[in-house]
């Protein structure tokens, strides 16, 4: 199938939002939670993403999650990441109480598409602090994609991954998550890169980027998507292509806000006083732009 009509079927068995100048949205995507070992690439910035989530919920953002949220190629269980990360989990259970949590599954996490494997390891969590089992996400459905539309309009945003337009990484997933588990995660110990990812691999960030651009000009409608763990975010009258890029930058973090009608892309960073005292700052690195800005041009 090629990319134009696996991003189309993504798109047509979507479930539409309605979203209007209320509405707050924070789309984050590819924070590979780990299990809090030397390759838990989340491990060094999970300050950083924990402030964010508190800021989002605090400010009534609805959180969607755009995939590879939990690293399940290089890990085998999902209860050992959510102890390692039980305050994430803690915060996506308070969104996900409050209807206010999405969740879409990437590549790294695409066993999240099997409803079973989902009520299995997502009902419940065993509470440390409590020292029982409380509920964590019960009845969550992780879906491939989620489309935005914007009230009194014909404009829409479809939200997915973006593995869909990687061929190795989507058609060829198992052989890739074989890959990751039992050769390139002990060389990425030392330093290897990992050559099917397209986060690390910049011609095939150029690739995956090229087939997401194509379907947004055929569509003319707007497409966010993480996987290549580059942020983008296009001037007015450029191809509706946006990325909220990653969690696991080595100095940051970046997100994609929707608020008041308008699109952000944000930084998350440790800066530092004058006082040498450290601090979280949301810092927006483009925008707010209007969405309708982008439609009309």
């Amino acid at each position: 199938m090629s990319v134009e009509k696996k991003l189309n079927k993504a798109y047509q068995n979507a479930e539409e939002i309605l979203i209007n100048k209320d509405t707050k949205i924070v789309l984050i995507s590819d924070c590979h939670r780990g299990v809090g070992n030397w390759g838990d690439n989340l491990f060094n910035n999970q300050n950083l993403y924990f402030a964010a989530l508190n800021y989002y919920y605090e400010n009534n953002y609805i959180y969607i999650e755009l995939g590879d949220g939990d690293e399940l190629w290089e890990n085998r269980t999902e209860e050992d990441i959510i102890a390692t990360h039980s305050y994430a989990f803690w915060m996506m259970s308070n969104f996900y109480e409050s209807k206010r949590f999405y969740m879409l599954y990437g590549n790294h996490d695409i066993v999240k598409r099997n409803p079973a494997y989902v009520k299995e390891h997502f009902t419940t969590y065993f509470n440390e602090t409590y020292k029982k089992t409380i509920p964590l996400l019960p009845d969550i459905r992780v879906r491939e994609a989620l489309v935005l539309r914007i009230k009194n309009t014909d404009h829409k945003i479809l939200l997915v991954h973006g593995h869909q337009a990687d061929f190795f990484n989507n058609t060829l997933w198992r052989l890739s998550r074989f890959l990751v588990r039992y050769l390139w995660r002990p060389f990425e110990l030392i330093g290897v890169r990992d050559p099917t990812s397209a986060s690390k691999n910049y011609k095939k960030k150029e690739k995956v980027e090229k087939y997401l651009i194509e379907w947004t000009k055929k569509n003319h409608q707007m497409l966010i998507a993480g996987h290549t763990h580059r942020p983008v975010f296009p001037a007015v009258g450029e191809p509706l292509y946006f990325n909220d890029g990653s969690c696991v930058h080595p100095r940051c973090i970046t997100t994609i806000e929707i608020d008041n009608g308008s699109i952000t892309l944000v930084k998350w960073s440790v800066q530092t006083r004058p006082d040498r005292t450290l601090y979280v700052e949301r810092i927006p690195l483009e925008g707010p732009v209007p969405l309708m800005d982008f439609f009309s041009a």
